[in-house]
């Protein structure tokens, strides 16, 4: 059964639940090695010195490695390889490392990386992007043809300049998101070792095994056919782990271990340091309507933080460009876009992927122009929101399904808004109450230019029951629970016939990362291929058994292929012990597919622009506003979601309140305190994220839908919910206490500002 009734067990839940599940963090394999590195402690700096004589002599250290003792190209990065495995001549930003050691145990390799000696020279660095992007600004990659200008991106529809001019309203701001770090519960992690037979064995904290053999291939001079990755359940990603993070440094420290087992494990403070964070963006947008309220065009610049190296950032700020009009129908267009190298934290993956940012920026100019229009912000959302078969804002028509309109329509039927007035009466003595609404959307899948195909196995055991080879790790949102929900409807069978084989690069076959919410919709096609050509290799090979002419009219059922002509059956555990291993696999392929015929709008992106299908969503919040502290306190969020049907109402309300608390601690509470470089907030008793106590009751709404090309009629929707508490809580504090929210995160002396009260 699927809809919004549907409930399937987690595959995962009882291990889960009793300790019994391991992570890629518990395997600590007997006698292993230990791994760590030294990292730079400067923003930016050549390296005039390293010394690590002491670091050797250190009682149980096995090796130190320096720059010299990196084979092949010393580079990695997704798209651009620009960042060192190890430094030999300048570092960028703190977190670089400059010499990896090998130790008996985890003493021995705090004592010997204490003893590391390296000498700087300082650099002028570049903290702010758009101080990067002056002529004069000290270069972070000196040899970068276009100096500090990592990528540059324009998408123009329309004549957005003249429209602009013949508006009767415009409204204009300049609007900040921070960077923000994932915080993810298991810290980035691995184990390896070079076998006898010369394979570079892994196990790895990764969203993206098949990936990271070419990574570590290309950084290191490895055949990447040599190298095995596995990846066991993740105790969170959220993009922190789609890309290189342990993986390069582990497999240069297990080559040099003499065929031993190394791990390698970050602390907190280290992940802070040297993890990959979200992007700080900087937006200056202006939003033009007729006096109706009919939005006509939109411009303005969007100015994103890399950080010292490439990493996805091109592709981050393209997504953002995407979705800088929101859902809204805007006839006229000219944005441009800019990532800028600095010496800040290496900016990455972060679920949201650029959307989050420019989601902000235009959900505020909404709510700008419905002040200056004396509307209700709803009511001019609705007026604008794309209909079925409309073009977005960059001119892709996306694939018919429900929208932002149906999804804010749910949310404004939700009694957290019809009553709210009552509400914001009922307010206690120095507190005042708001309520704010916004949109979302987020694209699913790699966009054009980026092969975004999985390939999925499924065996057939001896005993008759199955195996899923599943190739997409599973960071908690259940997909792999999801993937034996799908076979097993596919199949006739119980979920408890279906074996789950976790992503392994030597048994499984290449399906892209666990990203872009992409994961159920492309492997799960995949499958259900699988599947069904396992259906028809079933019934052919038990009509031979059953003495059938017409194999089509068998029947699957829980562990039997019946012919219902005869009532005759025939175990699937004979089958499968009869048939070879051969005959007992399946396979298939799906690709997804991508906007054939683009416009001409974003021309100058090769890689990731624009997508065919989008995830739509709403979110109200309502917060109360202590008039002595500046405190803020979520009352309620409602989060919608029009997502293709659903296979759990379950799995679909966690992964909404998830990405609602997410969106949330960005909005209120993460301050990554950055200054010259450094992350002020290096620990979680600094970085504050919400507890369960911070956080309202999330209420999930789900807006009926189907995606025909989905499996089982779904879409992606692991990031959409993400996008609305920042915008919605912004809006809800205007409406509580005048405050122009322009900025995250929003403190208590902002508000008390606003209010009139002490600074």
């Amino acid at each position: 059964m699927t809809g919004p009734d549907a409930v399937f067990p987690r595959a995962d839940a009882l291990a889960k639940a009793v300790g019994a599940e391991r992570y890629s963090a518990d395997v600590t394999p007997p006698g292993c090695l230990w791994a760590g590195v030294r990292r730079a402690g400067v923003a930016h700096a050549l390296i005039t010195g390293l010394d690590v004589a002491a670091a050797r002599a250190t009682p149980g250290v096995v090796a130190v490695l320096t720059r010299r003792d990196v084979p092949g190209t010393n580079r990695q990065g997704i798209v651009h390889k620009d960042q060192p495995v190890l430094c030999g001549e300048r570092v960028r930003h703190r977190g670089d490392p400059v010499a990896l050691v090998l130790a008996e145990s985890r003493e021995a390799l705090a004592l010997a990386l204490s003893r590391i000696d390296a000498a700087f020279s300082p650099l002028p660095g570049v903290f702010e992007p758009a101080a990067a992007l002056d002529r004069d600004a000290p270069y972070v990659h000196p040899e970068h043809p276009d100096g500090n200008l990592l990528a540059y991106g324009l998408v123009e529809k329309g004549d957005a300049p003249t429209a602009l001019a013949d508006c009767a309203v415009t409204v204009s701001g300049e609007y900040h998101t921070p960077m923000q770090d994932h915080v993810f519960l298991e810290l980035p992690n691995g184990t390896a070792r070079l076998t006898p037979a010369g394979v570079l064995d892994m196990v790895v904290s990764t969203q993206a095994p098949f990936r990271d053999r070419f990574e570590i291939a290309h950084a290191l001079g490895l055949n990447p056919w040599t190298i095995r990755v596995r990846a066991p359940y993740l105790g969170g990603g959220f993009g922190g782990k789609d890309g290189a993070t342990v993986q390069c440094l582990l497999a240069l420290a297990a080559l040099n271990a003499g065929g031993r087992w190394v791990k390698m494990v970050w602390d907190r403070e280290e992940t802070f340091l040297a993890g990959y964070k979200r992007h700080a963006a900087v937006m200056r947008v202006t939003l033009g309507a007729d006096a109706d309220g009919t939005l006509r065009a939109l411009t303005g610049s969007l100015l994103f933080d890399a950080g010292p190296y490439a990493h996805l950032s091109g592709e981050i700020m393209a997504l953002a460009l995407e979705h800088a009009g929101g859902p809204y129908r805007i006839p006229h267009t000219r944005l441009e876009g800019s990532c800028a190298y600095t010496n800040n934290p290496v900016g990455g993956a972060f679920r949201g992927f650029g959307v989050l940012q420019s989601s902000f920026a235009i959900e505020r100019l909404m709510d700008a122009l419905a002040t200056r229009l004396g509307r209700d912000p709803a009511g001019l959302r609705l007026q604008n929101a794309l209909g079925r078969g409309e073009p977005n804002a960059i001119g892709v028509t996306p694939e018919p399904g429900a929208g932002a309109a149906e999804c804010l329509t749910a949310v404004l039927a939700h009694p957290a808004w019809t009553e709210r007035a009552a509400w914001k009466r009922q307010a206690p003595p120095f507190t005042r109450r708001g309520v704010g609404v916004t949109c979302m959307q987020n694209a699913m899948g790699y966009g054009r230019g980026l092969p975004d195909a999985a390939a999925a196995k499924l065996e057939l055991t001896k005993q008759g029951t199955f195996r899923i080879y599943n190739s997409v790790p599973d960071m908690g949102q259940g997909n792999a629970s999801a993937f034996v929900t799908m076979a097993a409807q596919a199949l006739h069978q119980s979920p408890e016939a279906f074996a789950l084989i976790q992503p392994d690069t030597r048994h499984c076959l290449p399906a892209g990362s666990s990203s872009a919410s992409r994961t159920t919709f492309t492997f799960g096609n995949a499958l259900l291929g699988a599947c069904r050509a396992m259906e028809a290799k079933l019934r052919a090979r038990a009509a031979l058994a059953l003495l059938c002419d017409d194999p089509a009219r068998l029947i699957l059922s829980p562990g039997l292929v019946t012919d219902p002509a005869t009532g005759a059956a025939v175990p699937l555990a004979r089958l499968g012990a009869l048939l070879p291993r051969d005959d007992r696999l399946c396979v298939d392929q799906f690709v997804m597919a991508v906007v054939e015929n683009p416009p001409d709008t974003g021309r100058q992106f090769k890689l990731g622009f624009p997508h065919r299908f989008y995830s739509h969503g709403a979110c109200l919040c309502a917060v109360e506003v202590d008039e002595l502290t500046g405190r803020v306190r979520l009352g309620r969020c409602v989060v919608s979601v029009a997502c293709g049907r659903v296979l759990s109402l379950e799995g679909v309300t966690q992964q909404v309140q998830g990405a609602a608390a997410q969106g949330i601690g960005l909005a209120l509470f993460e301050d990554p305190a950055l200054e010259n470089g450094c992350m002020g907030a290096g620990d979680l008793s600094r970085y504050l994220i919400p507890t369960a106590l911070d956080l309202p009751d999330i209420d999930c709404l789900i807006v009926a839908d189907d995606e025909p090309t989905g499996p089982l009629g779904l879409r992606g929707m692991g990031e959409v919910g993400i996008h609305g508490p920042g915008p919605a809580i912004a809006q809800a504090l205007f409406d509580a206490a005048g405050l122009h929210v322009t900025r995250l995160p929003v403190t208590p002396e902002d508000l008390l500002s606003a209010l009139g009260g002490p600074e």
